[in-house]
């Protein structure tokens, strides 16, 4: 999932897809959620993301929750580390 400023936010069913996709990955692998105000959060266990409706809870490191809905996502990477060389 991404998306530029110039694109409408993403729908609530493309962005609950998404985080799902990610969260339930056989075996689970971490990945990040950038925010479109530049804050990124690394979710390093499928159990610290909840979604429903547009909206995620991720609790990080250290018990600290953060609120995401689908228009304050801007993208959703990874596999950043096991990508192939370019």
């Amino acid at each position: 999932m991404d998306r530029t400023p110039e694109m409408p936010a993403v729908d609530r069913e493309t962005f609950d897809e998404t985080l799902r996709a990610f969260k339930h990955r056989t075996p689970f692998r971490p990945f990040t959620v950038s925010l479109v105000n530049g804050e990124r959060l690394e979710v390093d266990r499928p159990d610290a993301l909840v979604v429903r409706g547009g909206v995620a809870l991720f609790v990080g490191p250290g018990g600290i929750p953060a609120i995401l809905d689908h228009e304050g996502v801007a993208q959703v990477v990874g596999d950043l580390a096991n990508r192939p060389p370019e």
